[in-house]
Formats: structure tokens, sequence, C-alpha cells
């Protein structure tokens, strides 16, 4: 039987949590107002290099989760949870997801030592960007031994941010077995191209490997649980910046209807606006509960943690998917238009929603964990 676990005093939310959520608003503010993601968004590499490498040297966000030993602060995911939920709330377009949670994790959970005394402190301090292929969608890359050794062909589609990476971590087929191998991509034996997706501050590329040279990183048939460790942390992490982005359209349409007028009145005190604003509260209260407990049980370690991070991006998912839609309707026309900010969180709400598989996919996996499945399946 399913049982809660983890300890509670990890659902608190601590001084120093409070006083990192401030310093990095502040700073959001300032840096990745809704013109500034834009043009970001926009720019050759898809994000600003400056902003990055404040977040990393000023706030030390990018080793938040990484142990001392590698360039890190030695702080739990909890830490980094609390970064991740502020920059959803302005849809930074910065590559955490896949530098520091996705491709971090995966390092951390090969146990593979030398690879993350390598690759890991470059992480932290922001000099290296990441990303994880064949961990999302299925690919078919082989690695074979060449003279120089090993090396990587094949093709992986809808990469996070693999356009730009420095480094891949890559899922692949050897001949002891599946195992995880790091490239540097280079022109001459890998070709990335920039995929059109519907949220243009989460990039995706298809990558192709022509003979790429690459190590690997970890023992030979660990590469399975190495990527549902990983899926499941992006899960987390991506449940943190929904809640976020969640609590940022609630906030701005709280404060639209306050003082928007419409015969005399302002329009949040008609009776149909507020039935949809407490719809809206208690979902979203909901998902930061999830996401909450998701991020608890990543950070201690808990057994629950499929359970918790299936359950979280079912919640968070469609807490953002309703927040974004009446983030749109209830500011009318306006928030029809390219220049409101509204539309920014709707296109991610969107193409979030299968970055780590869809509500339905979650709610079967969580009926299998649960042992709730029939005869049938």
């Amino acid at each position: 039987m399913f049982r809660l676990g983890g300890d509670p005093a990890l659902l608190l939310e601590t001084d120093e949590q409070r006083q990192l959520r401030a310093v990095l608003r502040d700073l959001l503010a300032d840096t990745c107002g809704p013109e500034e993601v834009r043009k970001q968004a926009g720019s050759p590499r898809g994000y600003d290099q400056v902003f990055w490498e404040r977040l990393a040297c000023e706030i030390g966000v990018h080793g938040l989760a990484l142990p001392e030993e590698y360039g890190g602060a030695g702080y739990t995911f909890a830490e980094l949870a609390v970064a991740l939920e502020e920059t959803g709330r302005v849809v930074c377009p910065a590559p955490l997801l896949s530098t520091v949670v996705l491709a971090g994790h995966a390092l951390l959970s090969s146990g593979d030592r030398q690879a993350c005394a390598r690759w890991l402190p470059g992480i932290a301090s922001g000099a290296l960007t990441a990303t994880v292929a064949g961990f999302l969608h299925p690919a078919d890359v082989t690695a074979e031994r060449g003279p120089g050794g090993w090396v990587l062909r094949g093709e992986v589609d809808f990469v996070p941010d693999g356009e730009g990476a420095d480094l891949l971590l890559v899922a692949a087929r050897a001949p002891d077995g599946e195992r995880l191998f790091a490239c540097g991509p280079d022109g001459a034996t890998c070709d990335r191209t920039a995929r059109r997706v519907l949220d243009s501050t989460r990039r995706q590329a298809y990558v192709r490997f022509r003979g790429a040279p690459a190590e690997p990183v970890g023992e030979p048939g660990r590469a399975a649980g190495v990527v549902d460790a990983v899926l499941d942390a992006g899960r987390v992490a991506l449940a943190a910046e929904h809640v976020g982005g969640s609590a940022h359209a609630l906030d701005a349409v709280l404060a639209y209807v306050s003082q928007r007028t419409q015969f005399g009145r302002a329009i949040g005190s008609f009776q149909a606006v507020k039935h949809r604003l407490a719809d809206l509260l208690v979902e979203v209260e909901g998902a930061r509960s999830a996401s909450a407990y998701a991020t608890a049980c990543l950070a201690g370690g808990v057994p629950e943690l499929p359970v918790a991070a299936s359950a979280a991006a079912v919640a968070c998912t469609g807490a953002y998917r309703l927040a974004t839609t009446e983030y749109v309707q209830l500011h009318g026309g306006i928030g029809f238009t390219w220049e409101h900010p509204a539309h920014l969180h709707l296109r991610r709400a969107r193409a979030d929603e299968a970055l780590f598989g869809t509500g339905d996919d979650h709610r079967l996996r969580l009926a299998g964990l649960l042992g709730l499945t029939g005869s049938t399946g």
C-alpha cells in the first residue's frame, strides 16, 4: 500500500529560502520583464549571457543543488525549486531546466565521480551549458568504438536547448548495453537544427550524430535508471515553474479586475468573475501543495518520488493551463494582443503539457504505481 513519506519539515519554507526568493524576484523584475523576455528569446543564443552569468555568479542559482566538492553550494533541490518557481513567474528563457536540472541530475545520478568532477564545476559557475538527448523522446543513437575512442551515430529529435548547448549527455545503444555518453558537439560530426516550436522561450532542436566523439559516463546497463531519475527530477522542476507561472497569472488577473470598470463597477465585483477567480485560487493552491511535496521527496531522497512527481505534473500542469486561460480571457481584448505578456505564459503552458508526458500519461503511470490497474491493464 502506498503511503506518504519524507520529512514534513521539508514542506516548510526556511528563512534562507525566503531571502533567496526576494533577491531573485528583484533581479528578475529588472532583467526579465515581458519586453526583455521577447528580446532574449529572439536572440541567436536564446537568452542573455550577462543575465545567465549574474544568476550563476551573483546568486549562485546554478550550483544550489550541487555538492560542494563539484563547485556547488551543497544545498538541496528545495532551494533550487525556489529559483525555478521565480523564473517560471517571468517565463525566463535561460536554460536552467536543461542545464542545471536535466544535465546536472544526469551526471549526479550516473555515479561517475570523474565525469562529475569534469563537468559539474562548469555548470555551477555558469561557464557551461548542457542538456540531455534521447531522454524525453525515443532516439535512434548508437555508440561504437572507433580508432580514437567512442563515437556516436544516429539522430534524436526535440532536444531541449540542444542547438546551443556546450555539452550533450546522450542515451545510446552500445555493444555492452544501453549507456550514457557525454559529447561536446562540433559542426564536423554533429548537425544541430533548431525546431520551430510553440514556446520560443524553451528552444528545442534536432540533432544528428555523424561519428561524433563521445566519452562514456557511468557503468554499462545503468542508463535506464539514470533516465528515469532525470525525468522525475524534470517533472518536479517543471511543476515548480508552473506554480510560479500560475501565481503570476492569478496576481495579474486580480490586479486587472480590481481596476477595470464596467457599468460603473470594478469587474472583479461581479459574482461570475469572483467564482472563476475562486476556482483558480483553489487550483493554484492545490498545485502549490503538490509541487512542495514532490520537491520535498526529491530533496530528501524519498522512495515515493515517482508518485509525487507524476501527481505534481498532473496538478501543476492543469493549474497552469487554467491560469493562463483565465489570464487571457479575463483581460478581455487586450489579453489577446501580441503586446500583452499573457500569450508568453499561454504558449509556455501549452508547450510544457507534453514535455515530460501528457496528463493522461501521468494518470496511467500513477494507476500503475498505486496498483490501481485492472486485469486488462
